[in-house]
C-alpha cells in the first residue's frame, strides 16, 4: 500500500482586506476553509476550480511558502510548519514547484546553469563540478542541450523555458512536484509536447505530481484523482472519469460545461 506523502488537516488561511476608510473595522478574506487533503506516493492529483477558489493559496501552503492560520501540513508524517528554517531548507529538496509563467519564473539576469542548479545551493555535499554535471544531465532529460547552460532565458521560447523550469524542479530528485498551471501560458501544440514530457519524466524519476489547473483535458491525461475547490473548500472529489462524466456539484458541472464549449 502506498504511503501518504502529504497530509493537510483542517487548513485555514485568511488575508486582510483593504479598509474602505480608517473608521471601518478591518475585513478578512477567508481564502481556505478547513481543507483536508491527502497526497499518496505515486498517485497524481489535480486541484481544479474557478479563479479565486483557493487553488494557488493551497499550493503555496503545501510548498511551505506560506503558513496556514490554522491547521497542519505533514510531509511524510513531519509537520512542515513546525520546522526551524534550516530544517525546512533541508526538506525542500524533496518537494519542488513549477510555476505558470515561463517568462517571469526565470531570472533574466542569470545564466541557465545558475537557474537550474539553484535548488542545490543548500546542499553542502555537492561540489560545483557535480552541480554542473547534474544540470547537464537534467537538461538532456528535458530535451535541451548541455551547452544551453551558458545561455540566458531570453534566448529560449516559452516551451523551452518551461522545460528549463522542469529541469530546475527535478534536479534535487524530489518526491513531489507541485505544478501551478504549468501549461496554460503555452501554445496548444507545445502543451501536448510538455504534457508528454511530464509523463515521461515521471516514468524516469518516479515523483508524484500535484497539478493546479483549469484545463480538464490535461487533468484527465495526467491525474488519478481530482479535487474541485470553490470558495476555499473542497466541494467534490473523484477520478477524472467520474467527475467529468457524472459531476454532482454545481461547480464541477459548470467547469465541465465550460470545457466542452
Amino acid at each position: 500500500m502506498n504511503s501518504p506523502l502529504i497530509q493537510l488537516k483542517q487548513i485555514h488561511r485568511y488575508y486582510p482586506m483593504p479598509r474602505s476608510s480608517m473608521w471601518t473595522k478591518p475585513q478578512q478574506l477567508h481564502a481556505l476553509r478547513g481543507v483536508d487533503l491527502t497526497i499518496t506516493t505515486g498517485k497524481n492529483i489535480a486541484i481544479v476550480g474557478e479563479s479565486g477558489s483557493g487553488k494557488s493559496t493551497l499550493a503555496r501552503i503545501i510548498m511551505a511558502l506560506e503558513k496556514p492560520d490554522d491547521g497542519q501540513v505533514f510531509f511524510q508524517g513531519e509537520d512542515l510548519h513546525a520546522l526551524d528554517p534550516e530544517q525546512l531548507r533541508d526538506r525542500r529538496q524533496h518537494f519542488q514547484m513549477v510555476f505558470q509563467d515561463p517568462y517571469s519564473s526565470l531570472d533574466p539576469r542569470q545564466r541557465i546553469e545558475a537557474i537550474v542548479t539553484e535548488p542545490l545551493s543548500g546542499l553542502d555535499h555537492i561540489t560545483r563540478i557535480q552541480r554542473r554535471e547534474k544540470a547537464q544531465e537534467m537538461l538532456s532529460n528535458v530535451g535541451l542541450r548541455a551547452d544551453d547552460l551558458q545561455k540566458y532565458p531570453h534566448e529560449f521560447s516559452g516551451g523551452q523555458r518551461q522545460r528549463i523550469a522542469l529541469a530546475r524542479a527535478l534536479i534535487t530528485r524530489p518526491q513531489l512536484v507541485v505544478a501551478d498551471e504549468p501549461l496554460s501560458a503555452l501554445d496548444v501544440s507545445v502543451q501536448a509536447q510538455m504534457l508528454n514530457l511530464m509523463m515521461d519524466l515521471q516514468d524516469l524519476f518516479g515523483m508524484t505530481y500535484l497539478l493546479i489547473s483549469h484545463d480538464l483535458a490535461v487533468v484527465k491525461h495526467l491525474c488519478d484523482d481530482v479535487y474541485v475547490m470553490q470558495n476555499g473548500q473542497i466541494v467534490e472529489q473523484g477520478s477524472p472519469h467520474q467527475l467529468f462524466t457524472q459531476p454532482t456539484h454545481p461547480c464541477t458541472q459548470a467547469l465541465v460545461q465550460a470545457a466542452s464549449h
